[in-house]
């Protein structure tokens, strides 16, 4: 807590806080923090760029309690701004919002100056075309004194003679919908029906507007994609950052919050079906249709965000025997999600694998049908827990590992998630050690004329999950950083020794301008234990299948999608592959969300196949810790990587291998 004439301020999603006098503006304050909060107007109230809001409750992670009051109420400029241009209920203009008492501040996407590059995409896919909602347009029976019958009734009579359709249920919902589309559309109209001969909608006249949303919901990010459901076309896409990140960084982090606050979990519920009606708006109006159109959606995530999205309690996921309340699929009126679309609207949220691979892994299996494969294949989705497939036709195995959010740019000392700004691209000449790089935003490379100029309006700002692979990749090509993960003295002006450590370790300059970015012996040690963990998860499921190589890999999810498959195995992410058979599958979740949504079959595919998959849990395989250990070096401790070596020149790594094995190298 805050001394009395201080207060705390904690900005999200950055994480930044510090201590700031009562009356000073959230601007003044996340200036000062380096907090990045757009403002154009130098203060004035004019321009509205520096919109905040305000994150209420007990937050224990940061020992305060946050409340919209305070902050100083709204004055004059705040209020004529807000007049003028309208702003949305909780908003707040940070350059006229004061200090009044402890308070978590959080910054909306717009409101950043370098906003999260959400790399989602819509990958280009052949799916066939078989939605679970069709539209049917009929021509019914006026009313007719001389034959009473209800609407309802008439309505089904259509239906049968003209399309064959009988046994329909119907809501009262829809009787009421009816009634307004028969007259306003002189008794033609059309209807959607759901596979389960449920009539959903009526619409007066011919309609053939017909959409559905595939949303994939991460722990970081949230994508959707809006398709039209007769044509299977993606009409828009959007991606957000996932609001929950304000309660915590990881998956865990946030399961602690709910055990910690009483109510947590509807909190964490509520912000996370707001994002889902902010897409779901956002793409409508890419795409210049309604919201009202959507007519079914379908939405995957790792389990705590499955059980958080349906309102389930995430505790029980926290520790063994991490015990999921649900893991066959669930359908249901979207309403029920607090999802604002058509009013019949149905959801669909794809079944989990296990208390620790989720939905996403299942719509991951679906996108790249590894059982329809005679090749063995490693499936990997990279992300905060990365969650593991392998297998061919024969036989499915699943786990995940704890990876953290290392690959996502925290936990390292410049890291960043992937915004303007950030190098994301690395290359160290091995000879002079002398670094060149790329930001985002910018083709060129740091050492190419230009250069400065194109990164003028963003700057460089730090380096995100892409960038710290390659960085330090590249240290270990160049001799700085040794198999077992050391930052080794050198003569080059580049390597300095860390003052924080009294100089026992060291640092690489990467970046020594404004502002300075070095990789720390800390950076490289988060590095190790996050794809130690991984590699460690892929090895413990090649010894249940008892095999020592894999055919094929594939990189998935938002992060997998974007790094160097090289770099990778430089690292030692994954095991020893031919380069070209590994891959990115790109957004693979939210390909099989969008399979799922606009193919009815698959649905019944991918829930008969999450029962027949294995699934391993690493937390409680003795063998996980041993594999764990040895994958801490780079590329790996014991394990020959002969594909890799055969285009990249590895560094001799003998002297720190066990004597045993030096013996039995030397003797073949």
């Amino acid at each position: 807590m805050a001394e009395n004439d201080q207060v705390l301020a904690v900005f999200t999603p950055s994480g930044k806080r510090g201590n700031f006098a009562r009356g000073s503006t959230v601007l003044d304050a996340a200036r000062a923090l380096g907090v990045d909060l757009d403002s154009v107007c130098g203060g004035r109230g004019i321009c509205g760029r520096c919109q905040i809001t305000v994150a209420e409750g007990d937050f224990a992670k940061h020992g305060i309690t946050s409340a919209t009051d305070h902050l100083s109420p709204a004055e004059v400029a705040e209020k004529h701004y807000g007049n003028v241009k309208g702003m949305a209920d909780g908003r707040r203009l940070g350059c006229q919002a004061r200090f009044r008492g402890d308070v978590v501040i959080d910054v909306p996407e717009e409101s950043q100056v370098h906003r999260q590059v959400v790399r989602k995409r819509a990958e280009a896919r052949d799916i066939v075309i078989d939605p679970t909602i069709t539209l049917h347009y009929v021509e019914v029976a006026e009313a007719d004194m001389d034959e009473p019958s209800g609407d309802l009734r008439r309505l089904e009579e259509a239906l049968a003679d003209q399309w064959n359709l009988s046994d329909l249920a119907t809501d009262y919902r829809v009787i009421r919908e009816m009634q307004g589309a028969l007259r306003d559309g002189n008794w033609k109209v059309t209807v959607g029906i759901s596979m389960q001969n449920r009539i959903v909608a009526v619409w007066p006249g011919f309609r053939e507007v017909h959409l559905g949303i595939a949303y994939d919901i991460g722990s970081t990010t949230i994508a959707a994609h809006l398709c039209d459901l007769s044509s299977g076309e993606v009409l828009a896409s959007g991606g957000l950052m996932n609001p929950q990140i304000r309660f915590g960084e990881d998956l865990m982090s946030r399961v602690s919050y709910v055990m910690m606050n009483p109510g947590g979990d509807k909190i964490l519920t509520e912000v996370v079906r707001q994002a889902l009606n902010t897409l779901a708006a956002d793409v409508a109006r890419d795409a210049q249709v309604a919201t009202s159109d959507i007519l079914s959606i379908t939405l995957v995530g790792n389990p705590v965000m499955h059980h958080l999205l349906l309102g389930l309690d995430p505790v029980p996921l926290g520790s063994a025997p991490f015990a999921l309340a649900v893991d066959r699929a669930v359908e249901l009126p979207a309403a029920e999600l607090d999802l604002t679309l058509h009013a019949g609207a149905r959801a669909y949220v794809l079944p989990c694998i296990a208390g620790h691979v989720g939905a996403d892994t299942a719509a991951v299996v679906l996108s790249e049908a590894p059982h329809l494969r005679d090749e063995m294949t490693l499936i990997v989705d990279v992300g905060t827990n990365a969650e593991i497939v392998l297998g061919n036709k024969d036989r499915l195995l699943a786990c995940s590992s704890p990876t953290g959010p290392a690959f996502e740019g925290a936990q390292i000392s410049s890291g960043q998630r992937a915004a303007p700004g950030a190098i994301e691209r690395v290359r160290i000449d091995p000879v002079t050690r002398e670094p060149r790089f790329k930001i985002i935003g910018s083709d060129l490379w740091s050492n190419e004329a230009g250069f400065d100029d194109a990164c003028k309006s963003t700057g460089i700002t730090g380096i995100c999950g892409s960038g710290i692979i390659e960085a330090i990749a590249e240290m270990f090509l160049a001799g700085i950083i040794t198999t077992d993960g050391v930052i080794a003295a050198a003569d080059s002006p580049r390597i300095i020794p860390d003052a924080h450590t009294d100089g026992r370790t060291f640092s690489y300059m990467l970046h020594a301008g404004e502002p300075e970015i070095r990789i720390y012996q800390t950076d490289v040690r988060a590095i190790q234990l996050a794809k130690g963990a991984l590699y460690a998860g892929a090895r413990l499921l090649m010894d249940r299948l008892a095999i020592d190589t894999v055919d094929r890999i594939l990189l998935a999810g938002a992060f997998g999608s974007h790094i160097d498959v090289k770099y990778a195995m430089i690292l030692g992410l994954i095991p020893d592959c031919a380069l070209d058979h590994v891959q990115s599958a790109g957004n693979a979740a939210g390909t099989g969300a969008r399979i799922a949504l606009l193919n009815s079959a698959a649905r019944t595919e991918i829930e008969t196949l999450v029962r027949q998959i294995e699934k391993i849990e690493t937390a409680v395989e003795p063998a996980f810790q041993n594999h764990f250990i040895e994958a801490m070096a780079f590329p790996h401790k014991t394990h020959p990587f002969p594909n890799l070596a055969k285009v990249v020149a590895l560094p001799d790594h003998s002297a720190t291998m066990p004597t045993a094995k030096r013996r039995r190298r030397r003797k073949s």
